[in-house]
This record gives structure tokens, C-alpha cells and sequence, in this order.
């Protein structure tokens, strides 16, 4: 790590106009206004209880298309109750599959597809569109997916799926609209990843699993979730190896039989939660999250302090006292780029200077100025603060934050910017004196499952509400 800046200075936060840091009360007077959703959090003191966490986000998703290759219904087991699972779900009713949801578990029959053009309709909702293009093309022959939505945390390019597509036999057109692919049978071939895309490499195991022939990924992601994936197909009837140094190689089958699997918990869920406890003073255990999807988090909260108790299938952490500590986001098995905005906010309750680098995406800090409007004092670098050597150099947005802690938070009014970093807001809130409203949290309802109540279940005082916020021009 490289050493801290010998001239750091503190954030004024009324220097930032940032659209994240924008409130309703701050806004210009306007006749335009919309209701949002919102939350209003009055903190509590510490949060103590359990939470258990369901299926991740990450994971259900892209299950939920995999079914798409199925000749025989399919079922996901422990679905999180959140918008991505809504979303993903009206997009293949869309296509035709029908579709059961009872009790945290998805039953998909793809035999009634009867489209392969996903709707403008879900144009920019998620970015789970584009890994429909290799199903559909093995079961119609042909697709179209609008354009890839989802958090504005930084470039998501479809160029890694496309390149990997058209390298397997599908022709491909990029529109203004979305991808138009035709392919009269996929085939297999040599892909190599410039990085390790967790999207990109999901999009060739299901795209390779009914190709013609062998193919060989290199450079592919790890994340649990893709691997949970993986072993998914496998139970459908695929043929995929894992090999070392990010290599899978797959042998494509004529056909694929429906498969049942239940989700391991959410990895990001477990962290923000076990987050919230310490942020607070407190003890959260989480359940239904194993530890080994956990490891690098638990040793970097232990070497600030933390204490943790592990059992089987949940894990509890707590401290009396949290030190700095510097951090860099990677690929698995490093520091996930989803736990960086908890952390962040953990850090301003931390004694001294933390760093936070970012390598995964280039715009993850948008949340920054709104915490620094709290009492937070994060200085944003555009200067690489880490070993590790991020894609985005150049990048006009900051890669690196350097948080000064302990500093006492306040109550304010804040607007979310995405699923990660609205929720670091709600820690906040949590630790500060007086009210916090939070609006636009329908990106948090997207995200998490039952989160009011979990919080409610640990003792914070949170309620839903509207506020008025201005419409975009």
C-alpha cells in the first residue's frame, strides 16, 4: 500500500453539488416534482438481534435464465423477495415462460417460450438481458435484448459478451435500441476474458453448454455466484469442467433437462448487516450465509478489531473498538467491490485514516458527497491509493478515498445512487444524532430482501415514506 498523502485535507461538504448529495429540501423551487419512495431513520443506538439472508441477488437472476435452456421445468429455491427477481421474471413471462412463485421458490417452465425479443419495455432496468442471447439463440435461433441498465457505478460494456458470441457462430448487430443475434447452431470455441467479467463468463457457460463441439474459457471469473452457476448447469446436464488459472472448458450437450437447486445466502447482505452492528456499537448475527463465502471479509474486519463467532451457517461479529485499516476491491477471492460502500461508512467510525481503493468500477463513489454532508470526512483521489492496478487510469472520477474517523454523523436529507451505496447511507443513518430521510430507495427494494423489516428486527426505528423530488429534464 502506498503511504497516506502528507497534505490530506478535509472535505468542506457544501463544496460537492454532486446529483447523490442533492436533497429535497435542497432543491431548486420547481413546479416538477415527482413522489419518490423514501425511508426516515431515527437512530436507535446499537443494533443487536439476528437477520437471515436469503438466495443472492447476484446468484437467483441469472438461474432464473439459465432455465432457459431447460426442456423440463426448473426450480430456484430461496429467491430473495426483491425488484432484480420481479424484473427478471416479467422478462420471461415476456418470452413466454410460465412461471410459479410461492414461498421463496421459483418453478420455471421454458417449454411455452414463445418469443426471443425481450421488450423495449425493460430497456435500462438490470443488465440481465444480454445473458438471454445465448439461450435464446439455442432454443429460437435468433434474439434481441435492449440495452443493459442496472446501478450507475460505472461502464458495464456488452463488447466482452458480444466479442465472446460472435467468436461461437451468432451474428450480432448493436443497435440504439439493443442487440439484434442470429445463429443457426452456436459453436465452440477458444475465448480468452481480457478480465475476469463475471457478466462476460456467465454469458459463455450458458452459451457453450449446448454449443456444438468444445469450448475453453480463459481468463474467467470465480465469485461464488458464478460458480454456484455453474454447478446449476451441471445439474441440468452439462458438461463443464473447472481447471486452474480461470479456465473452464465445456463440452456442449444436444439438450438440457430442468434441474432444482437451492441459493447459498447473500454475500453482500451478510457483510452490510454484520456492518450495521458494528457501525452502531452493536451485534448482528446473520444467518443462512456460510462462512466460506465470507473469509476475506471476516479477516479484514478481525485485523480492525472485530470478534466474530462462526457456526455452521451464520456468523455474528462484534467489537469494542475498530482501527483503520486500508483496502482495495478486487476479483474473488479479493475484497468485493459490493462491500466497499459499507466499509466506507464503517470507516468513519473507525480511529484514524482509512483508505479505500476501487479497482473493479470506475464510478462507485458516488455516494461520497452525500456522507460527508453527514459529518463524514472522505477525501476522494483520483490518484491510485493501492497495490493494485485498476482498469479505469485516466478516469475523471475518484478511484481512491481517504477517511479520517472517528467523526460524529447528523441526520440529513439524501438522495440514493445506487443499491450499495444507498445502503451505506442507511448505516449512517444508524450511527448518527437525529433524523435521516432517504429517498429514492426503490434501488434499496431492488437489492435487499425485507429490509425494513430486518432493521426493524434489530431495533432501528425506519419507516417508509414519499417524498417530493425534482423530475429530470
Amino acid at each position: 500500500m502506498r503511504p497516506l498523502p502528507l497534505d490530506w485535507i478535509s472535505v468542506n461538504p457544501t463544496d460537492s453539488s454532486s446529483e447523490s448529495d442533492r436533497s429535497p429540501a435542497a432543491a431548486d423551487p420547481s413546479p416538477e416534482t415527482r413522489d419518490v419512495s423514501a425511508w426516515v431513520v431515527e437512530p436507535a443506538g446499537p443494533l443487536v438481534g439476528d437477520v437471515s439472508v436469503r438466495g443472492s441477488k447476484n446468484a437467483v437472476t441469472k438461474h432464473l435464465v439459465a432455465t432457459l435452456l431447460g426442456n423440463t421445468p426448473s426450480v430456484i429455491r430461496n429467491c430473495p423477495d426483491i425488484g432484480d427477481v420481479d424484473i427478471t421474471v416479467s422478462m420471461l413471462e415476456a418470452l413466454g415462460c410460465t412461471i410459479e412463485r410461492t414461498n421463496g421458490d421459483a418453478t420455471v417452465d421454458a417449454r411455452s417460450l414463445s418469443s426471443s425479443r425481450v421488450p423495449l419495455t425493460f430497456s435500462g432496468m438490470n443488465r440481465i438481458p444480454i445473458l438471454m442471447v445465448g439461450p435464446l439463440l439455442h432454443s429460437v435461433g435468433e434474439a434481441f435484448v435492449p440495452l443493459v441498465g442496472g446501478d450507475d457505478i460505472g461502464s458495464r460494456p456488452v463488447n466482452f459478451h458480444v466479442d465472446a458470441l460472435r467468436k461461437m457462430g451468432a451474428e450480432i448487430e448493436v443497435t440504439s435500441e439493443g442487440l439484434e443475434a442470429k445463429a443457426g447452431r452456436l459453436r465452440g470455441a477458444h475465448i480468452e476474458l481480457p478480465y475476469p467479467s463475471v457478466g462476460a463468463t456467465e454469458t459463455v457457460l450458458m452459451s457453450a453448454v449446448k454449443a456444438e463441439g468444445r469450448t475453453v474459457l480463459d481468463g474467467g471469473a470465480l465469485e461464488p455466484e458464478v460458480i454456484e452457476l455453474a454447478l446449476f448447469l451441471q445439474r441440468m446436464g452439462a458438461h463443464i469442467e473447472m481447471h486452474p488459472n480461470r479456465r473452464y472448458v465445456i463440452d456442449g450437450v444436444p439438450e438440457l433437462a430442468g434441474a432444482e437447486q437451492r441459493l447459498q445466502g447473500d454475500r453482500i447482505e451478510t457483510f452490510s448487516y454484520l456492518v450495521a452492528g458494528l457501525i452502531t456499537g452493536g451485534q448482528v448475527t446473520v444467518h443462512g450465509c456460510g462462512q466460506d463465502r465470507l473469509v476475506t471479509a471476516i479477516s479484514t474486519l478481525s485485523r480492525m478489531g472485530a470478534v466474530f463467532e462462526i457456526g455452521e451457517n451464520s456468523v455474528s461479529a462484534r467489537a469494542q473498538h475498530l482501527t483503520a485499516a486500508a483496502v482495495e476491491t478486487d476479483t474473488h477471492p479479493g475484497f468485493m467491490t459490493d462491500w466497499q460502500s459499507p466499509m466506507v461508512a464503517l470507516f468513519t467510525q473507525c480511529d484514524g485514516l482509512s483508505v479505500m481503493h476501487e479497482t473493479v468500477y470506475e464510478n462507485r463513489f458516488t455516494y461520497v458527497p452525500a456522507l460527508n454532508k453527514m459529518g463524514a470526512q472522505i477525501q476522494p483521489y483520483n490518484t491510485p491509493l493501492g497495490s493494485i492496478e485498476g482498469r479505469f487510469v485516466g478516469s475523471p472520477t475518484p478511484c481512491s478515498v481517504v477517511v479520517r474517523g472517528k467523526t460524529p454523523l447528523k441526520g440529513e436529507e439524501v438522495v440514493v445512487p445506487d443499491i450499495r451505496g444507498g445502503f451505506a447511507y442507511v448505516l449512517a443513518a444508524a450511527a448518527a444524532e437525529g433524523t435521516t430521510t432517504i429517498a429514492d430507495t426503490h434501488h434499496l427494494d431492488r437489492g435487499y430482501n425485507t429490509p425494513i423489516e430486518n432493521f426493524q428486527q434489530l431495533g432501528l426505528d425506519i419507516k417508509r415514506t414519499t417524498v417530493p423530488l425534482p423530475t429530470e429534464d
